[in-house]
């Protein structure tokens, strides 16, 4: 190399794998337990143990993609950032579903506003009032 040149040295990231749905379904019992959510390859096999629900959970979706029933159990942020943990590629291209990602459930009622509140004491308070009302026009 001569003055002129310079040596550049690119720094390279190590490249994602990409599983088939084949691929995945091989991998459906205990001593190698994987699960695709949105589109994402997780090996749960070492979670299994630790799975608040049981490993029975997981083997049940063990070798499928898994987003439906993750999503309608509505996981917790901390396990949403729990599964990094276990990503290990994404899914092929001509397997992919293109699913959105929910977020985490929130257990907070979405009308709890003040307008249920009142609600919840006005009936009680107009039950008290009519049966005095009618308590009154009877005892006559």
């Amino acid at each position: 190399m001569g003055e002129d040149e310079k040596e550049v040295q690119v720094e390279t990231k190590p490249s994602t794998r990409v599983f088939t749905l084949a691929e995945v379904l091989t991998h459906k019992k205990s001593d190698s337990c994987w699960i695709v959510i949105h589109d994402r390859v997780y090996d749960v096999t070492k979670f299994l143990d630790e799975h608040p629900g049981g490993e029975e959970v997981l083997l049940e979706q063990a070798g499928t993609d898994a987003t439906e029933n993750f999503e309608d159990v509505g996981h917790s942020t901390d396990a949403r950032e729990m599964m990094k943990e276990y990503y290990i590629g994404d899914i092929s291209e001509e397997d992919k579903k293109h699913s959105q990602d929910k977020g985490p459930k929130s257990w907070s009622s979405e009308s709890s506003s003040s307008e249920s509140n009142w609600k919840m004491w006005l009936i009680p308070v107009g039950l008290a009032v009519a049966t005095a009302f009618a308590y009154r026009v009877l005892a006559r």
